[in-house]
Protein backbone atom coordinates (compact mmCIF):
# COMPACT_ATOMS: atom_id res chain seq x y z
CA UNK A 1 0.00 0.00 0.00
CA UNK A 2 0.82 3.65 -0.51
CA UNK A 3 1.15 5.97 2.27
CA UNK A 4 -1.97 7.02 1.27
CA UNK A 5 -3.62 4.28 1.86
CA UNK A 6 -4.79 3.69 -2.40
CA UNK A 7 -2.20 0.75 -3.23
CA UNK A 8 -1.21 0.57 -6.86
CA UNK A 9 -2.97 -2.53 -7.65
CA UNK A 10 -6.31 -0.89 -6.61
CA UNK A 11 -5.45 1.95 -9.41
CA UNK A 12 -4.44 -0.61 -11.92
CA UNK A 13 -8.31 -2.21 -11.08
CA UNK A 14 -9.65 1.41 -11.13
CA UNK A 15 -12.17 0.75 -14.02
CA UNK A 16 -15.47 2.50 -12.81
CA UNK A 17 -16.77 1.43 -16.53
CA UNK A 18 -17.00 -1.65 -18.70
CA UNK A 19 -16.98 -1.96 -21.83
CA UNK A 20 -20.73 -1.97 -23.89
CA UNK A 21 -20.94 -5.68 -25.08
CA UNK A 22 -18.09 -7.65 -26.54
CA UNK A 23 -15.15 -6.18 -28.85
CA UNK A 24 -16.34 -6.23 -32.60
CA UNK A 25 -13.05 -5.85 -34.32
CA UNK A 26 -12.02 -2.46 -36.48
CA UNK A 27 -14.46 0.26 -37.13
CA UNK A 28 -16.96 0.76 -40.06
CA UNK A 29 -16.33 2.22 -43.10
CA UNK A 30 -17.69 5.53 -43.70
CA UNK A 31 -20.74 4.64 -46.41
CA UNK A 32 -20.46 6.17 -49.75
CA UNK A 33 -16.73 5.26 -49.63
CA UNK A 34 -13.86 2.24 -50.83
CA UNK A 35 -11.50 2.76 -48.43
CA UNK A 36 -13.25 5.05 -45.51
CA UNK A 37 -11.94 8.72 -46.54
CA UNK A 38 -14.09 11.36 -47.39
CA UNK A 39 -14.13 15.41 -47.87
CA UNK A 40 -13.01 17.26 -44.97
CA UNK A 41 -16.05 19.29 -43.50
CA UNK A 42 -15.06 22.78 -42.57
CA UNK A 43 -14.79 23.95 -39.45
CA UNK A 44 -17.16 26.50 -37.32
CA UNK A 45 -16.40 29.70 -38.21
CA UNK A 46 -14.44 31.32 -34.61
CA UNK A 47 -16.48 34.12 -32.55
CA UNK A 48 -16.55 37.19 -34.11
CA UNK A 49 -18.52 39.51 -31.31
CA UNK A 50 -16.33 41.54 -29.26
CA UNK A 51 -14.40 40.21 -26.32
CA UNK A 52 -16.19 40.46 -22.85
CA UNK A 53 -12.90 39.87 -21.21
CA UNK A 54 -9.20 40.36 -23.07
CA UNK A 55 -6.08 39.00 -21.74
CA UNK A 56 -2.54 38.59 -22.57
CA UNK A 57 -0.30 36.27 -21.67
CA UNK A 58 3.61 35.96 -22.28
CA UNK A 59 5.48 32.85 -22.56
CA UNK A 60 8.68 33.33 -21.07
CA UNK A 61 11.73 32.12 -19.03
CA UNK A 62 11.64 33.06 -15.49
CA UNK A 63 12.54 31.67 -12.22
CA UNK A 64 10.32 29.27 -9.99
CA UNK A 65 10.90 29.21 -5.78
CA UNK A 66 8.54 26.07 -4.69
CA UNK A 67 10.29 26.25 -1.30
CA UNK A 68 12.47 28.37 0.24
CA UNK A 69 15.34 27.16 -0.52
CA UNK A 70 14.44 25.60 -4.37
CA UNK A 71 14.55 27.52 -6.72
CA UNK A 72 15.05 26.88 -10.81
CA UNK A 73 14.89 28.51 -14.02
CA UNK A 74 11.87 27.38 -16.35
CA UNK A 75 9.18 28.36 -18.45
CA UNK A 76 5.84 30.34 -17.19
CA UNK A 77 2.90 32.32 -18.52
CA UNK A 78 3.48 36.05 -17.30
CA UNK A 79 6.74 35.22 -15.08
CA UNK A 80 3.82 32.88 -12.80
CA UNK A 81 3.78 29.74 -12.13
CA UNK A 82 0.82 28.63 -12.02
CA UNK A 83 -0.03 31.10 -14.51
CA UNK A 84 -2.40 33.75 -14.17
CA UNK A 85 -5.70 32.40 -12.82
CA UNK A 86 -8.42 33.32 -15.91
CA UNK A 87 -11.86 33.68 -14.87
CA UNK A 88 -15.27 34.70 -16.46
CA UNK A 89 -18.75 33.85 -16.58
CA UNK A 90 -20.57 31.54 -18.87
CA UNK A 91 -20.88 32.88 -22.25
CA UNK A 92 -19.01 35.52 -21.81
CA UNK A 93 -16.30 36.28 -25.21
CA UNK A 94 -12.72 35.84 -23.80
CA UNK A 95 -9.68 37.45 -25.96
CA UNK A 96 -6.41 36.09 -25.20
CA UNK A 97 -3.29 37.05 -26.86
CA UNK A 98 -0.14 35.07 -26.49
CA UNK A 99 2.98 36.60 -27.38
CA UNK A 100 5.44 34.64 -27.20
CA UNK A 101 9.03 34.92 -25.90
CA UNK A 102 10.65 31.83 -25.88
CA UNK A 103 13.19 30.17 -28.20
CA UNK A 104 11.03 27.65 -29.41
CA UNK A 105 7.53 27.49 -30.98
CA UNK A 106 4.42 27.28 -28.89
CA UNK A 107 0.72 27.02 -28.43
CA UNK A 108 -1.90 27.42 -25.94
CA UNK A 109 -4.69 24.68 -26.08
CA UNK A 110 -7.87 25.21 -23.72
CA UNK A 111 -8.15 21.73 -21.96
CA UNK A 112 -11.80 20.79 -21.96
CA UNK A 113 -13.75 23.80 -23.27
CA UNK A 114 -15.24 22.49 -26.86
CA UNK A 115 -14.08 25.62 -28.23
CA UNK A 116 -13.95 26.03 -32.44
CA UNK A 117 -11.74 23.94 -33.93
CA UNK A 118 -9.09 26.66 -35.57
CA UNK A 119 -8.28 28.11 -32.05
CA UNK A 120 -7.85 24.69 -30.11
CA UNK A 121 -3.94 25.29 -29.95
CA UNK A 122 -2.68 21.67 -31.23
CA UNK A 123 0.36 22.67 -33.42
CA UNK A 124 0.25 21.83 -37.07
CA UNK A 125 -3.44 19.96 -36.42
CA UNK A 126 -5.72 23.03 -35.69
CA UNK A 127 -3.02 25.32 -36.24
CA UNK A 128 0.92 26.64 -37.08
CA UNK A 129 2.53 26.96 -34.01
CA UNK A 130 3.48 30.07 -32.95
CA UNK A 131 7.03 31.26 -33.82
CA UNK A 132 9.27 32.67 -31.31
CA UNK A 133 8.97 36.81 -31.29
CA UNK A 134 5.10 36.19 -32.85
CA UNK A 135 1.69 36.84 -31.10
CA UNK A 136 -1.49 34.66 -31.92
CA UNK A 137 -4.90 35.32 -30.73
CA UNK A 138 -7.23 33.03 -29.27
CA UNK A 139 -11.07 34.16 -29.36
CA UNK A 140 -13.92 31.97 -28.25
CA UNK A 141 -17.12 31.64 -26.15
CA UNK A 142 -16.20 30.37 -22.22
CA UNK A 143 -18.95 27.61 -22.60
CA UNK A 144 -20.15 25.92 -20.22
CA UNK A 145 -19.06 26.76 -17.16
CA UNK A 146 -16.74 24.69 -15.36
CA UNK A 147 -13.14 23.91 -14.29
CA UNK A 148 -10.47 23.88 -17.19
CA UNK A 149 -7.14 24.94 -17.77
CA UNK A 150 -4.98 26.22 -20.42
CA UNK A 151 -1.48 24.85 -21.38
CA UNK A 152 1.19 24.83 -24.01
CA UNK A 153 0.49 21.84 -26.54
CA UNK A 154 3.93 21.79 -28.26
CA UNK A 155 6.12 18.79 -27.18
CA UNK A 156 6.90 18.54 -23.52
CA UNK A 157 6.43 22.23 -23.00
CA UNK A 158 4.07 21.36 -20.27
CA UNK A 159 6.35 19.97 -18.15
CA UNK A 160 8.42 23.03 -17.67
CA UNK A 161 5.74 24.98 -16.08
CA UNK A 162 3.57 26.35 -19.33
CA UNK A 163 0.13 26.14 -17.61
CA UNK A 164 -3.14 27.08 -15.72
CA UNK A 165 -6.24 27.45 -14.35
CA UNK A 166 -9.55 28.72 -16.42
CA UNK A 167 -12.53 29.01 -14.32
CA UNK A 168 -15.64 29.49 -16.05
CA UNK A 169 -18.58 31.09 -13.40
CA UNK A 170 -21.72 29.39 -13.47
CA UNK A 171 -24.30 31.98 -13.06
CA UNK A 172 -26.76 29.53 -11.41
CA UNK A 173 -24.86 26.93 -9.48
CA UNK A 174 -26.29 23.80 -8.50
CA UNK A 175 -24.48 23.60 -5.17
CA UNK A 176 -24.04 26.23 -2.32
CA UNK A 177 -20.78 27.37 -1.29
CA UNK A 178 -19.13 30.47 1.15
CA UNK A 179 -15.55 30.41 -0.64
CA UNK A 180 -13.40 28.63 -3.69
CA UNK A 181 -10.46 27.80 -3.67
CA UNK A 182 -8.63 26.74 -7.18
CA UNK A 183 -6.11 23.15 -6.17
CA UNK A 184 -3.82 22.86 -9.15
CA UNK A 185 -1.76 19.78 -8.42
CA UNK A 186 1.49 18.86 -10.99
CA UNK A 187 4.50 17.06 -10.74
CA UNK A 188 8.02 18.38 -10.09
CA UNK A 189 10.62 18.47 -12.79
CA UNK A 190 13.68 20.67 -11.91
CA UNK A 191 15.30 20.15 -15.36
CA UNK A 192 14.50 19.96 -19.30
CA UNK A 193 12.14 17.53 -19.67
CA UNK A 194 13.18 14.48 -22.43
CA UNK A 195 11.99 11.19 -23.37
CA UNK A 196 13.45 7.82 -22.01
CA UNK A 197 14.73 6.99 -25.84
CA UNK A 198 16.65 10.69 -25.34
CA UNK A 199 18.01 9.31 -21.78
CA UNK A 200 15.81 12.16 -19.99
CA UNK A 201 14.21 9.41 -17.54
CA UNK A 202 14.93 8.07 -14.25
CA UNK A 203 13.18 5.29 -11.71
CA UNK A 204 10.32 6.22 -9.65
CA UNK A 205 7.94 3.76 -11.50
CA UNK A 206 7.07 0.34 -12.73
CA UNK A 207 10.02 -0.32 -15.05
CA UNK A 208 10.48 -3.04 -17.89
CA UNK A 209 9.98 -2.94 -21.39
CA UNK A 210 5.94 -3.08 -21.07
CA UNK A 211 5.67 -1.14 -18.33
CA UNK A 212 6.81 2.58 -18.18
CA UNK A 213 9.55 4.83 -16.79
CA UNK A 214 9.00 8.05 -14.70
CA UNK A 215 10.76 11.31 -15.29
CA UNK A 216 12.97 12.72 -12.36
CA UNK A 217 10.36 14.68 -10.88
CA UNK A 218 11.72 16.30 -7.44
CA UNK A 219 8.80 16.28 -5.64
CA UNK A 220 4.91 17.13 -6.32
CA UNK A 221 3.15 20.63 -5.95
CA UNK A 222 -0.16 22.57 -4.75
CA UNK A 223 -0.41 25.34 -6.50
CA UNK A 224 3.47 25.73 -7.30
CA UNK A 225 4.72 25.09 -3.93
CA UNK A 226 6.43 21.97 -2.42
CA UNK A 227 5.46 20.09 0.92
CA UNK A 228 7.97 21.52 3.25
CA UNK A 229 6.40 25.02 2.06
CA UNK A 230 2.53 24.15 1.73
CA UNK A 231 -0.22 26.32 0.28
CA UNK A 232 -2.68 27.58 3.22
CA UNK A 233 -6.74 27.97 2.49
CA UNK A 234 -8.18 30.09 5.38
CA UNK A 235 -11.47 28.96 6.14
CA UNK A 236 -13.99 29.99 8.74
CA UNK A 237 -16.61 27.28 11.10
CA UNK A 238 -19.47 26.57 9.27
CA UNK A 239 -18.64 27.69 5.73
CA UNK A 240 -19.26 25.92 3.12
CA UNK A 241 -15.50 25.79 0.86
CA UNK A 242 -15.23 24.45 -3.02
CA UNK A 243 -12.59 23.15 -3.85
CA UNK A 244 -11.59 22.96 -7.84
CA UNK A 245 -9.15 20.38 -8.09
CA UNK A 246 -7.16 20.70 -11.32
CA UNK A 247 -4.63 17.52 -12.23
CA UNK A 248 -1.82 19.52 -14.31
CA UNK A 249 0.37 16.93 -13.74
CA UNK A 250 2.38 15.35 -17.03
CA UNK A 251 2.96 12.13 -15.49
CA UNK A 252 1.48 11.53 -12.41
CA UNK A 253 -2.08 10.15 -11.30
CA UNK A 254 -2.96 11.47 -7.99
CA UNK A 255 -5.17 10.00 -5.09
CA UNK A 256 -6.74 13.14 -3.40
CA UNK A 257 -7.72 13.53 0.64
CA UNK A 258 -8.75 16.33 2.70
CA UNK A 259 -7.70 15.46 6.37
CA UNK A 260 -10.82 15.28 9.23
CA UNK A 261 -13.41 16.08 6.28
CA UNK A 262 -15.83 13.97 3.99
CA UNK A 263 -15.88 15.73 0.52
CA UNK A 264 -19.22 16.52 -1.35
CA UNK A 265 -18.20 15.79 -5.33
CA UNK A 266 -20.08 18.02 -7.01
CA UNK A 267 -18.56 18.48 -10.54
CA UNK A 268 -16.34 16.14 -12.75
CA UNK A 269 -13.96 17.45 -15.85
CA UNK A 270 -16.22 20.96 -14.97
CA UNK A 271 -19.49 19.75 -15.43
CA UNK A 272 -22.29 19.25 -12.85
CA UNK A 273 -23.31 16.01 -11.42
CA UNK A 274 -25.34 14.50 -8.64
CA UNK A 275 -23.41 15.43 -5.50
CA UNK A 276 -21.87 12.29 -4.00
CA UNK A 277 -20.01 11.72 -0.37
CA UNK A 278 -16.29 10.92 -0.65
CA UNK A 279 -13.43 10.84 1.21
CA UNK A 280 -10.93 10.08 -1.30
CA UNK A 281 -10.58 10.61 -5.52
CA UNK A 282 -7.98 9.59 -8.12
CA UNK A 283 -7.50 11.58 -10.99
CA UNK A 284 -5.64 11.46 -13.93
CA UNK A 285 -3.74 14.15 -15.73
CA UNK A 286 -6.00 16.53 -17.27
CA UNK A 287 -8.85 15.40 -14.76
CA UNK A 288 -11.07 17.66 -12.72
CA UNK A 289 -12.98 17.07 -9.80
CA UNK A 290 -15.12 20.22 -7.85
CA UNK A 291 -15.68 19.44 -4.22
CA UNK A 292 -18.01 21.11 -1.32
CA UNK A 293 -16.39 20.50 2.22
CA UNK A 294 -18.28 21.86 4.81
CA UNK A 295 -15.96 23.70 7.67
CA UNK A 296 -17.40 21.83 10.63
CA UNK A 297 -14.04 20.69 12.46
CA UNK A 298 -11.75 23.46 13.59
CA UNK A 299 -7.80 22.70 13.29
CA UNK A 300 -5.50 22.68 10.87
CA UNK A 301 -5.71 19.86 8.20
CA UNK A 302 -3.81 18.65 5.79
CA UNK A 303 -4.65 18.68 2.07
CA UNK A 304 -2.74 15.40 0.69
CA UNK A 305 -2.48 14.33 -2.99
CA UNK A 306 -0.38 11.12 -3.52
CA UNK A 307 1.49 9.66 -6.48
CA UNK A 308 0.03 6.73 -6.75
CA UNK A 309 2.86 5.21 -10.03
CA UNK A 310 5.64 7.37 -8.44
CA UNK A 311 7.10 7.33 -5.03
CA UNK A 312 7.93 11.39 -4.26
CA UNK A 313 6.61 12.87 -0.65
CA UNK A 314 2.45 13.99 -1.34
CA UNK A 315 1.98 17.16 -2.16
CA UNK A 316 0.35 19.11 0.96
CA UNK A 317 -1.77 22.38 1.20
CA UNK A 318 -3.28 23.26 4.58
CA UNK A 319 -6.73 23.67 5.61
CA UNK A 320 -6.45 26.47 8.59
CA UNK A 321 -9.70 27.42 10.80
CA UNK A 322 -9.47 31.02 11.40
CA UNK A 323 -10.37 30.01 15.29
CA UNK A 324 -7.01 28.39 15.50
CA UNK A 325 -3.64 29.97 16.35
CA UNK A 326 -1.37 28.91 13.50
CA UNK A 327 0.66 27.14 15.89
CA UNK A 328 -0.53 23.58 15.83
CA UNK A 329 0.89 20.95 13.19
CA UNK A 330 -1.63 20.23 11.03
CA UNK A 331 -3.16 16.97 10.90
CA UNK A 332 -2.93 14.12 8.27
CA UNK A 333 -5.89 12.38 6.88
CA UNK A 334 -6.27 8.75 7.66
CA UNK A 335 -6.36 5.96 5.08
CA UNK A 336 -8.89 6.40 2.64
CA UNK A 337 -12.71 3.98 2.93
CA UNK A 338 -14.94 5.42 0.60
CA UNK A 339 -13.27 6.30 -2.57
CA UNK A 340 -14.54 7.92 -5.49
CA UNK A 341 -15.47 5.44 -8.28
CA UNK A 342 -16.44 6.31 -11.71
CA UNK A 343 -19.64 4.67 -11.48
CA UNK A 344 -20.61 6.75 -8.36
CA UNK A 345 -21.08 9.86 -11.12
CA UNK A 346 -24.50 11.01 -12.09
CA UNK A 347 -24.52 14.06 -14.72
CA UNK A 348 -27.41 16.29 -13.76
CA UNK A 349 -28.23 16.05 -17.18
CA UNK A 350 -27.43 13.50 -20.22
CA UNK A 351 -25.49 14.49 -23.37
CA UNK A 352 -27.58 15.16 -26.29
CA UNK A 353 -27.28 13.09 -29.32
CA UNK A 354 -25.86 9.83 -27.48
CA UNK A 355 -28.89 7.99 -27.01
CA UNK A 356 -29.07 4.34 -28.38
CA UNK A 357 -27.05 2.43 -30.68
CA UNK A 358 -23.98 4.26 -32.20
CA UNK A 359 -23.95 5.10 -35.77
CA UNK A 360 -20.17 4.17 -35.81
CA UNK A 361 -17.63 2.56 -33.30
CA UNK A 362 -14.27 2.52 -33.01
CA UNK A 363 -11.97 -0.72 -30.53
CA UNK A 364 -9.19 0.75 -30.14
CA UNK A 365 -6.09 -0.87 -28.67
CA UNK A 366 -3.49 0.49 -26.01
CA UNK A 367 -0.37 -0.39 -26.07
CA UNK A 368 3.73 -0.12 -25.80
CA UNK A 369 5.30 -0.29 -28.92
CA UNK A 370 6.73 -3.67 -30.42
CA UNK A 371 10.30 -2.64 -30.86
CA UNK A 372 13.45 -1.64 -28.30
CA UNK A 373 12.74 2.77 -28.69
CA UNK A 374 10.29 4.31 -26.63
CA UNK A 375 6.91 4.27 -28.08
CA UNK A 376 3.16 4.44 -27.50
CA UNK A 377 0.41 3.04 -29.34
CA UNK A 378 -3.26 2.99 -30.71
CA UNK A 379 -3.68 0.06 -32.85
CA UNK A 380 -0.24 -0.24 -33.19
CA UNK A 381 0.04 2.88 -34.54
CA UNK A 382 2.02 5.61 -33.42
CA UNK A 383 1.27 9.06 -34.10
CA UNK A 384 1.83 11.66 -36.47
CA UNK A 385 2.16 8.48 -38.41
CA UNK A 386 -1.16 6.88 -37.47
CA UNK A 387 -4.90 6.88 -39.69
CA UNK A 388 -7.09 9.38 -38.52
CA UNK A 389 -10.48 8.28 -36.74
CA UNK A 390 -12.97 9.50 -39.27
CA UNK A 391 -16.53 10.54 -38.52
CA UNK A 392 -19.46 12.55 -40.06
CA UNK A 393 -21.01 15.37 -38.58
CA UNK A 394 -24.24 14.67 -36.61
CA UNK A 395 -22.85 10.94 -35.60
CA UNK A 396 -23.22 9.13 -32.34
CA UNK A 397 -19.71 7.98 -32.01
CA UNK A 398 -18.92 5.14 -29.67
CA UNK A 399 -14.80 4.33 -28.91
CA UNK A 400 -14.32 1.30 -26.95
CA UNK A 401 -10.45 1.29 -25.29
CA UNK A 402 -8.53 -2.18 -24.19
CA UNK A 403 -5.45 -0.98 -22.35
CA UNK A 404 -3.16 -3.94 -23.09
CA UNK A 405 0.21 -2.27 -21.15
CA UNK A 406 -0.01 -2.45 -17.55
CA UNK A 407 0.14 1.51 -16.63
CA UNK A 408 -2.86 3.59 -16.99
CA UNK A 409 -3.79 5.92 -19.92
CA UNK A 410 -5.65 8.88 -19.35
CA UNK A 411 -7.45 9.42 -22.48
CA UNK A 412 -8.63 13.58 -23.49
CA UNK A 413 -10.76 14.33 -26.50
CA UNK A 414 -10.81 17.68 -27.60
CA UNK A 415 -13.37 19.77 -28.81
CA UNK A 416 -16.37 17.85 -27.25
CA UNK A 417 -17.84 16.11 -24.14
CA UNK A 418 -17.97 12.56 -23.84
CA UNK A 419 -20.64 9.91 -22.26
CA UNK A 420 -18.68 7.84 -20.07
CA UNK A 421 -21.71 5.58 -17.26
CA UNK A 422 -23.51 8.14 -15.98
CA UNK A 423 -21.01 11.22 -16.41
CA UNK A 424 -20.24 13.53 -18.73
CA UNK A 425 -16.23 14.24 -19.34
CA UNK A 426 -13.71 14.81 -21.63
CA UNK A 427 -10.77 13.19 -20.16
CA UNK A 428 -11.16 9.23 -18.43
CA UNK A 429 -8.49 6.96 -17.17
CA UNK A 430 -8.15 3.54 -18.85
CA UNK A 431 -6.94 1.00 -16.31
CA UNK A 432 -3.61 -1.57 -17.10
CA UNK A 433 -3.74 -5.29 -17.81
CA UNK A 434 -6.52 -5.19 -19.73
CA UNK A 435 -8.91 -2.35 -18.63
CA UNK A 436 -11.41 -1.20 -20.87
CA UNK A 437 -13.51 1.78 -21.07
CA UNK A 438 -16.37 3.03 -23.23
CA UNK A 439 -17.10 6.67 -24.32
CA UNK A 440 -19.80 7.64 -26.13
CA UNK A 441 -20.01 11.49 -28.22
CA UNK A 442 -22.20 12.98 -30.31
CA UNK A 443 -20.28 14.80 -33.43
CA UNK A 444 -21.47 18.50 -33.53
CA UNK A 445 -17.86 20.53 -33.62
CA UNK A 446 -16.50 19.85 -37.03
CA UNK A 447 -12.56 19.96 -37.53
CA UNK A 448 -9.72 17.74 -37.12
CA UNK A 449 -9.34 17.10 -33.03
CA UNK A 450 -6.83 15.23 -31.21
CA UNK A 451 -7.76 12.21 -29.04
CA UNK A 452 -4.48 11.11 -27.09
CA UNK A 453 -3.81 10.26 -24.13
CA UNK A 454 -2.72 12.78 -21.52
CA UNK A 455 0.55 11.65 -19.50
CA UNK A 456 2.69 13.74 -21.90
CA UNK A 457 5.14 11.37 -22.53
CA UNK A 458 3.40 8.66 -24.23
CA UNK A 459 1.71 11.36 -25.88
CA UNK A 460 4.80 12.34 -27.27
CA UNK A 461 5.89 9.03 -27.91
CA UNK A 462 2.88 8.27 -30.02
CA UNK A 463 -0.02 7.56 -27.91
CA UNK A 464 -2.80 9.83 -30.16
CA UNK A 465 -4.86 9.88 -33.09
CA UNK A 466 -6.79 12.91 -35.27
CA UNK A 467 -10.56 12.72 -34.84
CA UNK A 468 -11.29 14.14 -38.78
CA UNK A 469 -14.56 14.91 -39.66
CA UNK A 470 -15.18 13.89 -43.42
CA UNK A 471 -18.26 14.18 -45.60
Amino acid sequence: MTSSGLSRRKLLQLSGISTLGALAGCASPLPGTDDGGGRAVTPRPTVTADPDTSVSLTATSGTIRPASDTSTTTWLYDGQYPGPELRVQEGDVLSVELANDLQEETTIHWHGIPVANPVDGVPNVTQEPVASGDTFTYKFRAEPAGTYFYHSHVGLQLDRGLLGPLIVEERDPHVEYDREYVVVLDDYLSGEPRLPSDGGMGGGGMGGMMGDVRPPYEGLLINGQLPENPPTFDVTEGDRIRFRFVNAGSATVFGVRIAGHEMSVTHADGQPVEPVEADSFVFGAGERYDVVVEATNPGRWFVQANALDGNEPPARAVVEYESTDGSSTPQPPSSSSNRLEYGDLQALSSLDGVSGDPDRTFDLTLSRGRNQSYTWTIDGQAYPDADPLQIRPGEHVRIRMTNQSPVVHPMHLHGHFFQVGNAIKDTVIVPGHRGQVTLDFHADNPGRWLFHCHNLYHLDAGMARVVEYVE
